[in-house]
């Protein structure tokens, strides 16, 4: 599903037969402007989704953007101006702001990830914990709140974990099966594998045939020697109840990425308003 479709379908959900509270109380040919205002700091973030969001409502809407997606915003700061008819401001008001405080939400908790793990090798990354119908926004707010995406979806990387381990007879078996799939079906994709043990990163590593490592629910200290055994034959992801206080210890280890779930699916919607203005 692209971003159009997405908004497409929300405002059908939205408006349904028509905006009946703004079509009753407002001329249908009286303009007006509003003013989107913080109230809350943070990142900023779905200016862009903003826009298209009063274009499809209205494309004869003017939209003026102050701060660029990805700026941090304080209490106060003014974000966008949009003018043009008052009804459709208002019908496209609660669409643009719920697109856009989630996003906010989740491009702050993402920066202050990054914060803590700045100075390391360690690439930030999200995971497949998103809204239903609204992953391609809550993965857009990651990389604008400067981390990363994971796979998008079960269709762009092979992705080993546990369950399939354990459906499959083993790590190499299912390791096996992952590339007799790949060659039959003439697909090129990164296989990664989640181990929960040094026994079964050590099965990874006498087998090979990966791409990547998730190490999954190590300590730090584990992690760093699981990374010595490693020795950078393959790309390292560590994962698995990792917080705003222990990030930082995972990072050192030099593990080449981290996944975070929390970034879509345990955040925190930014506080913003659209304020009419005269």
């Amino acid at each position: 599903m692209t971003i159009d479709e997405i908004i497409i379908k929300s405002l059908e959900e939205d408006l349904g037969d028509g905006d009946h509270t703004s079509l009753s109380t407002i001329p249908k040919d009286s303009s007006g402007k509003a003013q989107l205002v913080a109230k809350e700091d943070g990142i900023i973030a779905g200016v862009r989704i903003a826009e298209m969001v009063y274009k499809q409502v209205d494309k004869n809407t003017h939209f003026r953007a102050f701060i660029k997606d990805g700026s941090p915003i304080k209490v106060g700061d003014i974000i966008f101006e949009v003018s043009g008819k008052s009804i459709s401001i208002l019908s496209a008001e609660r669409l643009a702001l719920n697109f856009m405080q989630r996003m906010s939400g989740i491009a702050t908790t993402t920066k202050k990830y990054v914060d803590l793990i700045a100075g390391t090798p360690t690439t930030l990354l999200d995971t497949r914990k998103t809204t239903p119908l609204m992953r391609l926004l809550e993965k857009e707010a990651v990389k604008i709140g400067g981390g990363d995406n994971h796979r998008m979806g079960l269709y762009d990387m092979i992705m080993i974990k546990d369950n399939h381990v354990d459906f499959a007879g083993g790590i190499v078996p299912a390791i096996k099966a992952c590339h007799e799939y790949l060659d039959k079906n003439n697909k090129k994709l990164k296989i990664e594998i989640e181990v929960r043990s040094f026994d079964e990163l050590q099965q990874v590593l006498d087998f090979g045939q990966v791409d990547r490592i998730m190490l999954d629910n190590f300590n730090p200290t584990d992690l760093s020697k699981a990374l010595q055994l490693i020795n950078k034959q393959y790309e390292t992801e560590a994962s698995g109840g990792i917080t705003f206080e222990s990030i930082r210890k995972y990072a050192e280890t030099g593990v080449d990425y981290i996944s975070v779930g929390a970034l879509t699916h345990h955040i925190k919607s930014l506080d913003l308003s659209l304020k009419a203005i005269a």
